[in-house]
């Protein structure tokens, strides 16, 4: 049986290694794509390596990535750091949701009131989090957008199928 290392598709190119990764979000984005899959299913794992999604799966690599679909903003440093990880592993980064192309609805509590945020300090102080919530491309490169709250699924496979064929033009 090939590992996930080897794997490659019925032509003999390696699968395209994917990753799904959700930050401060209501991850209405994963569902979506996990739905999506109910239709896609039979295709994609004969393409795509699925390294890391913990929707998917429990034994997750976060190695070198084709392809990271990123949904949510930024609230914390250390959701900056793994961010940035992540960027430096994968040759492709996708803001997915609302959240992750504009921070909001996440990062309502960037737009409060001096009064709303001096009541809400004591909690940003407790977890850690950043002074404001930040939309992805605030802290790495976003090479492709699938905006919506939650994602529009046609605009998804968009994406999906543009990255597809910039990864393997001849596929």
């Amino acid at each position: 049986m090939e590992t996930q290392e080897t794997q490659s598709t019925s032509s003999g190119q390696e699968k395209i290694k994917i990753g799904w990764f959700s930050f401060s979000c209501c991850e209405d984005s994963t569902v979506i794509m996990t739905e999506i899959m109910n239709e896609h299913w039979q295709d994609w794992k004969k393409m795509f390596d699925f390294r890391h999604a913990r929707v998917l799966k429990s034994n997750n690599i976060l190695d070198e990535l084709d392809i990271a679909f990123i949904e949510g903003a930024i609230a914390g440093p250390d959701q900056e750091e793994k961010v940035k990880e992540i960027r430096s592993k994968t040759k492709k980064l996708v803001a997915i949701g609302a959240c992750a192309c504009i921070g909001l609805p996440a990062g309502q509590r960037n737009t409060f009131t001096e009064a709303q945020k001096a009541e809400i300090q004591f909690l940003i102080d407790r977890f850690g989090a950043l002074p404001s919530v930040l939309k992805l491309s605030d802290v790495v490169t976003v090479d492709a957008q699938v905006p919506g709250c939650p994602m529009n699924p046609d605009a998804f496979l968009k994406a999906v199928d543009g990255l597809v064929k910039e990864l393997r033009p001849k596929s």
